[in-house]
């Protein structure tokens, strides 16, 4: 893996002089307009002026002492599910393509913006972001960046955000996860992603999937950079990551599910991962989790996600059906048989599922287990229906563990120079977002080759 700077990296260098944010959105522009790369499928839109506008406006106030943030001027992307001033939030789809657009900034937005963070432009995702692949066949789908010319997949549905930043195009993103979208395409492409608690950041202005699942994160390139993000997002104090040992620290892998049908790479570099974290003085115990066997049955008619997403789009679909995707119209159509009983059935066995998985796991630190049990596969092996949801599922099946347990979780690279990209994930029951980042700050120099 190829270091590149992080946003304390870039911080700096803006602070002592050593660029620009005009130096640093031209460069993203040029990457992003490379008729070479990969910018027309992973951005669905970038003003090039504003954001040079915006460019010139945060090296202005710099220059006089008046930076709204140490981050100030740096380039980060901005997922299609949010609305920003002026600009029509398309979700991924072309069935939102004429509707007016957005009067005011998302709140996430608005706090990035404040911060002072220049918007390069809206990145591409699975429509309605309902994949964990990130194939578009309305916009196309980015490539991932290892093994290019085979054309595998970006994971999703956060697919462009990951990909702005692993080409350069930007150096973050704003992603959304409500079973994977920020985690997957992080561990997919060497970058680290953050799923907050869900109640965290506000998801006001942001076209939802779920409501009772979805949270607000970033993808970057380091825990510290999901630490910063996560703050600004959360209109929060960024945790004490002074204390980065993991010596005392415990982490439960969970036996339980997860670890079932894992590919050869996936499972060599976890239990290297853990080889090294022991070494380094954690404290690693397996253990059976037996709820998360339970998981399957608790989704068989669709769960949160089809319910939710019916009731949204029902509209929609009524007037436009014909203009999804196929593959995301069947599943959110699953919600249209789901019953007033059985949602409340569902809401009571997440409740069940949450108490009795917070008490099994109360000793320890953070729960460790592989983000996904593969790595990215070619898109051409998902053209048939039935190859593209098992792999769908599969790839959703891990981090949507997290989701489900309205916990919070975060992606670390765990691969070295050559190998196939695998992503090593920590999680922690709801509200423990800090502990967290702890855990993962001490981790990522561990496992990471």
């Amino acid at each position: 893996m190829t270091a590149k700077p992080t946003l304390a990296d870039l911080a700096a260098d803006l602070s002592f002089g050593r660029t620009s944010s005009r130096a640093l959105v031209e460069a993203c522009l040029d990457r992003i307009e490379d008729p070479a790369g990969e910018g027309r499928t992973t951005f669905l839109h970038v003003d090039r002026g504003a954001a040079l506008a915006q460019a010139d406006a945060m090296d202005l106030l710099r220059s006089s002492a008046a930076a709204p943030s140490p981050y100030a001027g740096i380039p980060i992307s901005i997922k299609d599910l949010f609305d920003i001033t002026g600009q029509v939030t398309r979700a991924g789809s072309t069935v939102l393509a004429n509707r007016p657009p957005a009067t005011q900034d998302a709140t996430s937005v608005a706090r990035l913006r404040r911060a002072g963070f220049v918007l390069i432009g809206r990145t591409n995702m699975s429509e309605f972001a309902f994949s964990g692949l990130g194939m578009n066949p309305h916009y196309g789908t980015p490539r991932n960046p290892w093994e290019r010319s085979q054309g595998r997949i970006p994971g999703g549905s956060s697919s462009g955000a990951a990909i702005s930043i692993a080409d350069a195009m930007a150096h973050a993103a704003l992603g959304t996860d409500t079973g994977g979208s920020c985690r997957i395409p992080a561990a997919f492409t060497g970058l680290v992603g953050y799923k907050p608690t869900a109640g965290r950041v506000p998801r006001t202005g942001a076209i939802p999937l779920s409501t009772t699942l979805d949270s607000i994160g970033p993808i970057a390139r380091s825990v510290a950079c999901c630490a910063t993000l996560d703050a600004i997002l959360a209109n929060d104090s960024r945790p004490n990551q002074t204390n980065r040992s993991l010596a005392g620290m415990r982490f439960a892998v969970p036996t339980t599910f997860v670890l079932e049908d894992m590919d050869a790479d996936v499972a060599a570099h976890f239990e290297r991962s853990l080889s090294r974290m022991s070494a380094a003085g954690a404290r690693i115990e397996r253990i059976a989790i037996p709820e998360f066997a339970d998981i399957p049955a608790i989704n068989t008619k669709g769960g949160f996600s089809a319910a939710e997403s019916y009731a949204w789009h029902r509209p929609l679909i009524e007037s436009d059906g014909a203009a999804y995707d196929p593959r995301v119209l069947i599943r959110i159509q699953r919600g249209a048989s789901q019953t007033a009983v059985d949602f409340i059935e569902l809401l009571a066995a997440r409740r069940a599922f949450i108490a009795a998985v917070e008490e099994r796991v109360a000793r320890f630190d953070a729960l460790i287990y592989p983000t996904t049990p593969v790595v990215p596969p070619r898109i051409a092996a998902l053209q048939s229906d039935d190859e593209f949801f098992k792999v769908n599922g599969l790839v959703l099946r891990n981090p949507a563990v997290i989701n489900l347990l309205d916990g919070c979780a975060i992606s670390i690279p765990n691969y070295g120079d050559g190998e196939p990209p695998t992503g090593l994930m920590l999680a922690c029951p709801g509200g423990l977002d800090y502990q967290l980042f702890r855990c993962a700050a001490a981790a990522e120099p561990i496992v990471r080759p």
